[in-house]
């Protein structure tokens, strides 16, 4: 019976009725990023960063020297500007580098991460960076990997983002994408 059940399942992918996109789709590259589905579990640490929540932010933001903020959500891109109707808002004092988690970044998306974080560092890469875009998001997952494969050592990964932040009823800003070099 439940062999039946199975095939039954399976009968309108077998006829084509329902794309088998999803099926031939990779998750993930070769070289570990992920590729589709960006908002959906994530897991709960990243290589090369530190997993932090919203109060171990707080503590970060009144060190002495804060780590930078870096807000890696989308922003559509057409005709050589960043294009949407929807207002962003992140956490007051981020760096909005929008596209740069995408997991198969073209290389002006690969350029433009690399180009202002160095700009926002000072060229230090020990500089504490905190990556993040909203709740069960593969963007911010992408880009700290990607920024530790850039060699910047103080990165920490705040897995929740902006969603935990407004959900502790903390401050947010509107934020434009800062721009393409």
């Amino acid at each position: 019976m439940s062999r039946l059940l199975a095939a039954l399942l399976c009968l309108p992918l077998l006829l084509g009725l329902l794309p088998a996109r999803a099926a031939e789709e990779p998750l993930f590259s070769a070289d570990g990023y992920r590729l589709t589905r960006y908002r959906s579990p994530t897991p709960a640490s990243v290589a090369g960063a530190q997993t932090i929540d919203t109060a171990t932010l707080q503590r970060l933001l009144a060190e002495p020297q804060p780590p930078l903020l870096i807000d890696v959500y989308r922003q559509p891109w057409l005709n050589g500007q960043f294009v949407g109707d929807e207002v962003h808002e992140n956490i007051p004092g981020s760096l909005w580098l929008a596209n740069a988690g995408e997991g198969a970044a073209e290389a002006r998306w690969l350029d433009y991460f690399a180009h202002h974080l160095q700009q926002a560092s000072g060229g230090d890469r020990s500089r504490a960076l905190v990556i993040y875009c909203k709740s069960d998001c593969w963007l911010s997952w992408n880009a700290s990997k990607r920024a530790a494969a850039l060699g910047y050592t103080r990165l920490y990964w705040y897995r929740d983002g902006i969603d935990a932040w407004r959900q502790a009823g903390l401050p947010v800003q509107t934020a434009t994408p800062a721009a393409l070099p």
